[in-house]
């Protein structure tokens, strides 16, 4: 039935997707060896299967605002180079994909809209999903992934989303006062809902609730901010968890740490939010 329900989500927007792509023939040809290479895929679970995807990125060059391009907001489609967020939609957008037992680009590139846009659609910059914790509640609402953080024991945490809107000068888009009103509503909005984060301490004890594929969040005590960083969930032949992302030291890579231990590396972490893939 949910596979059902998110054909049906992908159909409808399918139709109105009439806004501009932005992309080249290098991504086009790098998709088609991605989709020839994934089609070997035997996982025996999504999380598995998302594990073999974003494993097949490892060593693609870290690039920072990737999604920042032109004047107008339109679908970014970048395969030679990712952040830690493009990472982890291309990784699922491939996934979903996969899973309808789909290999053209026009329906990745759709899956990719699907994921990086509020209820799916573009209508400008601010709706884009410019927040992680918007995320996580947007994706979760059209049944792509579910938000595991509280049965691991997270704890509510209220405080003022509000980044982009004190630091105007950082985002090129805001230099338009519409979009800039627009985001401060969206800030307003995201703010109203606490958001539940496992706490740094606490992460060992859950580590074997924790699986392969699982997409972690950094939440951050940075004011005005949710999370830095993000990526997938790894259990390595040790039986720890460690963390595959886009890392902004250079690429595509597993961290050398468990989770635990890589987290207390990086100032003002708090802890992680736990998403898992259900598609």
């Amino acid at each position: 039935m949910r596979h059902n329900l998110v054909f049906l989500f992908l159909l409808v927007l399918f139709w109105g997707m009439a806004q501009k792509t932005s992309t080249n023939q290098v991504d086009h040809a790098l998709f088609k060896a991605k989709i020839d290479q994934l089609s070997r895929i035997k996982g025996n679970s999504l999380g598995d299967s998302l594990i073999y995807i974003g494993k097949s990125f490892l060593g693609i060059p870290y690039v920072e605002k990737t999604l920042e391009l032109g004047q107008t907001e339109s679908l970014v489609i970048n395969l030679r180079g990712l952040d830690c967020t493009t990472y982890v939609e291309n990784t699922l957008a491939l996934g979903l994909l996969l899973q309808e037992g789909q290999n053209d680009f026009n329906s990745f590139a759709l899956n990719l809209k699907t994921i990086r846009y509020r209820n799916g659609k573009i209508a400008g910059y601010p709706s884009r999903l410019h927040y992680f914790t918007e995320w996580i509640r947007d994706n979760q609402k059209k049944g792509l992934i579910r938000d595991i953080t509280g049965e691991l024991g997270g704890i509510s945490h209220n405080k003022p989303i509000n980044f982009m809107g004190t630091h105007r000068n950082l985002y090129p888009f805001l230099k338009s006062d519409e979009n800039f009103e627009r985001i401060l509503e969206m800030e307003a909005k995201v703010a109203q809902e606490p958001f539940c984060y496992l706490p740094q301490d606490q992460i060992s004890k859950q580590e074997q609730n924790i699986q392969s594929g699982d997409i972690i969040a950094l939440a951050t005590a940075i004011k005005g901010l949710d999370v830095t960083h993000t990526g997938f969930a790894i259990r390595m032949p040790t039986g720890r968890i460690h963390l595959l992302h886009a890392s902004s030291s250079g690429s595509v890579q597993i961290t050398k740490e468990p989770l635990e231990v890589y987290l207390k590396k990086i100032k003002n972490n708090i802890g992680i939010m736990v998403a898992r893939p259900i598609f």
